[in-house]
């Protein structure tokens, strides 16, 4: 009877050990600067992946303050990212949202905070960074037919 407890106890903990991850696209529509809003509080290693990302792409962009949002900024972009230890630091928690003239377009979110003993939350942070902002970023192009003829 107690191996039979101990193994439920077991399997319903490593079951609880969960790691999400979810995007919903963004369309950047192509040309279109995108705003990210500096968050001081996360370490400065993900934005510097942000902003490698957005290069790669050829996704213009530029940081700004929270405090003073243009309002040339149509595109804008917020994040926040947590990291835990357990044995070694890892990232538990990203999240990244984007908005278009302030209404939610795309959200990339990756959650390991719930991975218990799940040792695949141990992972190098920059290319699930990498990973996220790429699913995330979609370039809309506007086609001169659909333009003219639309």
């Amino acid at each position: 009877m107690f191996k039979e407890l101990t193994t439920a106890l077991l399997a319903l903990t490593v079951a609880g050990c969960s790691i999400t991850q979810s995007v919903e696209p963004a369309e950047l529509t192509n040309g279109s600067e995108l705003c990210i809003i500096e968050n001081t509080d996360v370490r400065a290693g993900f934005l510097h992946e942000f902003e490698s990302v957005l290069t790669s792409k050829d996704i213009p962009y530029r940081i700004i303050n929270q405090r003073a949002v243009p309002e040339s900024c149509e595109w804008t972009s917020t994040y926040v990212a947590y990291w835990k230890w357990d044995l070694a630091l890892y990232m538990s928690y990203a999240e990244i949202k984007v908005f278009h003239r302030g209404s939610l377009d795309g959200v990339a979110e990756y959650d390991s905070s719930r991975g218990g003993v799940n040792l695949s939350k141990f992972i190098d942070s920059e290319p699930k960074i990498r990973e996220l902002i790429d699913k995330l970023m979609q370039i809309k192009s506007a086609s001169i037919f659909f333009s003219r003829f639309g």
